[in-house]
């Protein structure tokens, strides 16, 4: 089978080239397609479960929310761990899931158990699911900076709770904007206990008047010469003195009794558990954005960027965006690293080929195919879903030098049958004479590169972050072994056959040129012990061989 694909491919150019010119196109889309990252996502399936019930205890909300929802997320389905934290006024429940589950799939499982379990939980109590990210969905952090002093920092944290971090989140890709730092601006209304006393009224029909008075109502319609009026009552609280002239009751004298008169009403910062500090120069804004499951970093980044710098014109007064967190630039210099390592390879095999096989010719062979065969691997790459990073290169860079030596055997028999051709003396067609050398060391050749590439499969057998961790180097590397035996067997011997055919290029003028030229392009290597690298090995590991 081997041989008739051989001989197919050397008698049907077209066909070969077609098919070869098609897999660099689709390789090429491939590769620009690709997710980036700088490592393989190593996180497990993660369902996070916050609640918060403000005020109450560590104790108690361990009590009452944290061990119910912990007792009945351990029986959902797919779930292997479900760790329980409770804190001064929250809980947070973290259930891992088992590998490969689908984390929309446990969300809903999730969802579904919470239902059962909301009834046990104290009322007002509302448990919401976090975000739909992984361990490592931190991509992008930055901060709003006013060193004109134009813009308060409480003004720039309200900027960036009611309209920047909304406009982020629309980002494709983006699943939380996290506000961090600054101050949050808040009414706050301090009663006197005896002005309450005084007047008879409650703490509880204080907070009931000044609910009720921050809404909007409708007054249903009112029709005026066949005209329609629609009727509401505009109450929304804008400022202070809304609320101090909020009506509490009335007194038997038939005066109102407003908050004014028994609180005190003021604009103050809500109460906070951390701070942000930028390059030691005072507190600061800030924003962590998080990236949804699945999705391709750098492509997310590079949007919230071009975002960013979109809407800096309506940034406040004095105020600029700084960037403090870029996974983009981790990403580009590992990728960038990696790839110009896979290029110096990739030059100094070449370098090493033309070298030893002394013949231009004959070299360009593997030179040619081997770039063509790591252009194919990104095909597969892309449609399982993998990202090019450090693990998934690096398993091309691996590849690399077994996958020219099916060329390189190929080009070494055609050299040999050309030899004994010519020791012959008889006379035959040329291309056939290559396509017998082809096909004496195709089969061998081409279940060598398959056998090499089965070694790395008992990595498919590894679990957990290990796997995460190898298994993209493991595809990458049998995917590249994989279609260097398919070139071995189709574009290799075509190649031969038209390499060793071309006519010696014609240069003029520089005669010590045209000798190198020529020497490269048409000189042939018989044997072994005609390269003068090879001899001078041979003087050396002949003696050390017989001693």
């Amino acid at each position: 089978m081997i041989e008739k694909i051989i001989a197919f491919s050397s008698k049907n150019a077209f066909i070969v080239i077609l098919i070869t010119l098609l897999g660099i196109g689709w390789g090429t889309y491939a590769l620009k397609h690709t997710p980036l990252d700088a490592i393989p996502d190593l996180s497990d399936p993660q369902v996070i479960i916050f609640t918060e019930w403000m005020g109450r205890s560590p104790d108690l909300i361990e009590d009452q929310i944290t061990y119910p929802l912990v007792s009945a997320m351990t029986g959902a389905p797919g779930v292997t761990v479900a760790r329980g934290y409770s804190m001064f006024g929250m809980s947070f429940v973290y259930l891992i899931f088992e590998e490969d589950t689908d984390l929309y799939w446990a969300r809903s499982r999730t969802l579904e158990y919470l239902s059962k379990v909301r009834e046990s939980l104290p009322e007002g109590v509302t448990p919401v699911l976090g975000p739909d990210a992984s361990g490592v969905g931190w991509i992008f952090q930055y901060s709003l900076v006013d060193e004109s002093g134009q813009t308060a920092i409480e003004d720039m944290r309200a900027f960036q709770d009611w309209n920047l971090r909304y406009i982020l989140q629309a980002v494709p890709g983006v699943a939380e904007v996290a506000s961090v730092g600054g101050y949050a601006k808040e009414y706050r209304v301090q009663v006197n206990p005896h002005a309450l006393a005084q007047y008879g009224i409650t703490l509880d029909m204080v907070m009931e008047r000044v609910r009720n008075a921050n809404r909007d109502v409708g007054g249903g319609i009112l029709e005026m010469n066949e005209r329609e009026y629609f009727i509401r009552g505009r109450g929304y609280l804008k400022t202070v003195a809304d609320i101090e002239a909020i009506a509490l009751k009335v007194s038997p004298e038939g005066q109102s009794v407003l908050v004014r008169q028994v609180a005190t009403v003021s604009l103050a910062p809500e109460a906070r558990r951390g701070a942000v500090d930028l390059n030691g120069k005072g507190e600061a804004v800030s924003a962590i954005v998080v990236m949804r499951y699945g999705e391709d970093v750098h492509t997310v980044i590079e949007t919230i960027k071009a975002t960013l710098e979109r809407i800096e014109p309506s940034l406040p007064a004095g105020v600029s965006v700084v960037t403090t967190y870029d996974r983009s630039k981790i990403i580009e210099r590992s990728v960038d690293t990696l790839s110009r390592k896979l290029i110096e390879e990739m030059l100094v095999v070449a370098l090493i080929i033309v070298v030893f096989l002394w013949h231009f010719r004959s070299a360009l062979v593997p030179i040619i195919t081997l770039p063509i065969a790591v252009l194919f691997s990104f095909i597969p790459i892309y449609y399982f879903g993998l990202s090019l990073n450090i693990m998934s290169l690096g398993g091309i860079a691996i590849a690399i030098g077994a996958m020219v030596d099916a060329a390189i055997i190929l080009v070494e028999n055609a050299h040999k049958a050309m030899e004994r051709y010519r020791a012959s003396g008889e006379r035959g067609n040329l291309n056939e004479i290559l396509l017998k050398a082809c096909q004496e060391v195709g089969r061998p050749i081409f279940f060598s590169l398959l056998v090499i590439a089965v070694g790395f499969m008992p990595i498919f057998t590894l679990e957990g972050q290990e796997g995460r961790l190898f298994k993209p180097l493991a595809f990458t590397k049998n995917f590249s072994m994989f279609f260097a035996a398919i070139i071995a067997i189709t574009l290799a011997p075509l190649l031969i056959r038209w390499l060793f055919h071309l006519p010696k290029p014609l240069v003029l003028g520089n005669r010590g040129l045209s000798r190198v030229v020529n020497f490269f392009w048409s000189g042939t290597i018989h044997s072994e012990e005609d390269h003068p690298i090879s001899r001078s090995l041979f003087a050396v590991y002949t003696p050390v061989l017989r001693v």
